[in-house]
């Protein structure tokens, strides 16, 4: 075959600005794919750089953080984690962090999901100003609850316990939840529920063997959020704890001493905080944005 040549001055003309058009295309997005890249570089530049930072300062000794400035351990030394791994003070933070995290975790979630199968099933008079109230607890800050908690849990006997904080963190978790799961819920048609209870299924078998499985991401989902609450709340968790209970976020506040901060072993704390979070992002990393999308219509 042979391709059409252009033979009169208005197709020629208008051929070329066909190829102008293209061409001019072509720059625009090269130009824009560049601009978007280069936009992104800095962006991640601009958030992984203090991440790097404070695993620079954790394999340097005090004196080199305080006294020069450099991008990479001109000495390297690992003693500011073995301190962390070998002093009870540093370590047993982490354990109590983890303690009451994974209590709160199985008791918020314990609670709420048959709160939000409820409210994603059932209709009655009030649910939605009781679903809406339960929200209102998030907007409320901690230090609301300070006072009444403390004098609570002192009477009680409760007061420096995994317990202690792991119930107060409810407060706040478990109306978020209800929220996340409720969502995940209402998208599982209603004719699931029916066909189970002809085939003969219980409710707490039905529950449990079918309908947990089809919202297991949003399980997942709600998890997550439930742990980087409690894991990264300080005030409840120091307030209610001294001594056997205290978390590791509290013990970071108390490296200063007679001779000044203890700028690497905090460092080195720093980033030994921030991997259970990685660890529980790399495992839910699929599922967040729905979390974040799906809520109560």
């Amino acid at each position: 075959m042979t391709s059409s040549v252009p033979t009169t001055p208005e197709s020629v003309r208008q051929q070329a600005a066909e190829v102008a058009a293209r061409r001019r295309k072509r720059t625009r997005s090269t130009t824009t794919r560049w601009r978007r890249r280069t936009l992104l570089g800095l962006y991640l530049v601009f958030v992984i750089l203090p991440i790097y930072w404070l695993l620079n300062l954790s394999f340097q000794t005090n004196s080199e953080i305080l006294g020069s400035f450099s991008f990479w351990p001109q000495n390297f030394t690992i003693a500011n984690y073995a301190r962390i791994f070998t002093d009870s003070n540093w370590y047993m933070g982490y354990v109590n962090s983890l303690a009451y995290v994974l209590m709160n975790m199985l008791i918020s979630i314990s609670v709420a999901l048959p709160a939000a199968y409820a409210f994603s099933r059932f209709r009655f008079i009030g649910d939605k100003h009781l679903f809406f109230w339960l929200l209102t607890n998030l907007m409320a800050p901690p230090a609301v609850f300070l006072l009444p908690y403390f004098q609570l849990y002192y009477s009680v006997g409760l007061f420096d316990t995994h317990i202690a904080v792991a119930l107060a963190h409810c407060l706040f978790n478990i109306p978020l939840a209800i929220w996340i799961l409720e969502g995940f819920m209402s998208s599982v048609p209603k004719e699931v529920d029916e066909t189970a209870y002809i085939d003969g299924y219980s409710f707490p078998r039905f529950f449990v063997t079918i309908f947990l499985p089809m919202i297991r991401s949003g399980i997942g989902v709600t998890l997550f959020f439930l742990f980087m609450f409690s894991w990264v709340e300080l005030l409840l968790s120091r307030t209610l704890t001294a001594t056997n209970a205290q978390p590791i976020a509290s013990i970071m506040t108390r490296t200063s001493t007679a001779s000044g901060i203890d700028w690497g072993t905090l460092a080195a704390a720093g980033v030994l905080t921030i991997i259970p979070g990685v660890v529980v992002v790399y495992f839910v990393r699929n599922h967040i944005a729905k979390g974040f999308a799906l809520g109560r219509t």
